[in-house]
């Protein structure tokens, strides 16, 4: 009998042990003395502090705390504190383990490949035909087809267009990229992109990318000017060419259960707030890239930009590109893209 008791009272004590040491369900409302639910959102991202989708975040935060009386709190992981890729990230909100996300978008097309049509080269000319895109009825399709991958898309926010660097020379023409070991995204449009041009191209964990670019296992790279900057690749890319070959967009993500889960006003004031964000971001984005660009140069980095006839020597060889995956995104799609230069 003693011996029975006795187990029962380790069992007991194991049980009391193990669920003291369980993490509570953040995603979860918690509720207040007064009885108001209090929703909790983690929000994940790769960039750094000094980048503007971190700064404009913090003022997400503010506006979210401040106009719900408290009932959401934010909680913000910048520089990869929680997940080393985009594409970690976006998996942790579609399964529930992070309540929202900014990632950029181009990993998100291993998702939802219709979202492919964003990284195709030269899709875009200039930032107005981008913003038509996005904000327009296009760009809110694809953010409601997300549902159906657990995932609510709240507003596309910028990195802006992306850029070549490399430490061989400057970038003139595809014939200057041939051979080059350069990494791109996560995505493989993008890597027959750099193939069309000759790189020898493959995708590689941007966490990992200055180690790599410094122990020479990659001598090319290509991103957005801010993050040239706030990631310091500057000191170890010495050519940097003004390709535009993509306008990227990042995206504002929330977990698709945890959205439905707020009360209508909540859900109401989460969307006014990105789409805050949202414009707020890319004003900044634009302003830090004039000013990055600057620094960049005064770090001794050589820019060279393209001339228009140089740049249709690239589109030329990125055909290929548009061929090979018209049928994937779908041809209405693309179009309905390029139209919005016009």
């Amino acid at each position: 009998m003693k011996k029975i008791v006795g187990f029962a009272l380790i069992t007991l004590l194991l049980l009391v042990v193990s669920a003291c040491g369980r993490p509570s369900d953040p995603s979860s409302a918690s509720t207040e003395e007064d009885g108001e639910d209090v929703y909790t959102i983690r929000i994940g991202y790769l960039v750094p502090e000094e980048h503007s989708a971190h700064i404009e975040s913090l003022n997400f935060k503010e506006k979210l705390e401040t106009e719900s009386d408290g009932r959401l709190k934010v909680e913000l992981y910048p520089n990869g504190q929680l997940y080393g890729s985009d594409r970690e990230a976006i998996e942790a909100v579609q399964l529930g383990n992070l309540e929202m996300t900014i990632p950029a978008v181009a990993p998100l097309s291993s998702f939802n490949e219709k979202f492919l049509v964003f990284d195709l080269p030269f899709l875009f000319n200039d930032y107005d035909a981008a913003y038509k895109a996005l904000d327009g009825d296009l760009g809110q399709e694809l953010l409601d087809s997300l549902e159906q991958n657990d995932l609510k898309g709240l507003a596309f926010g910028e990195n802006g267009f992306r850029h070549v660097s490399n430490n061989e020379g400057p970038i003139e023409s595809p014939e200057d990229m041939e051979g080059l070991k350069l990494r791109t995204l996560e995505n493989p449009l993008h890597t027959d992109t750099f193939k069309a041009f000759g790189a020898n191209a493959s995708p590689f964990a941007f966490g990992e990318l200055y180690t790599a670019l410094q122990q020479g296992t990659y001598d090319a790279m290509e991103c957005p000017i801010s993050l040239y900057y706030t990631n310091k690749f500057y000191e170890v890319q010495d050519y940097l060419t003004l390709t535009g070959h993509v306008y990227a967009a990042a995206i504002l993500l929330a977990n698709n259960d945890f959205y439905n889960s707020l009360p209508d006003d909540l859900q109401a004031l989460v969307i006014e707030a990105s789409e805050e964000f949202r414009d707020d971001q890319r004003e900044l984005a634009q302003q830090q890239d004039v000013e990055f660009m600057e620094k960049l140069e005064a770090e001794g980095m050589q820019i060279n930009d393209l001339t228009v006839e140089q740049r249709d020597e690239f589109r030329q060889a990125a055909q290929s590109v548009y061929e090979k995956y018209e049928d994937q995104i779908g041809k209405d799609l693309i179009d309905r893209a390029l139209a919005t230069n016009d």
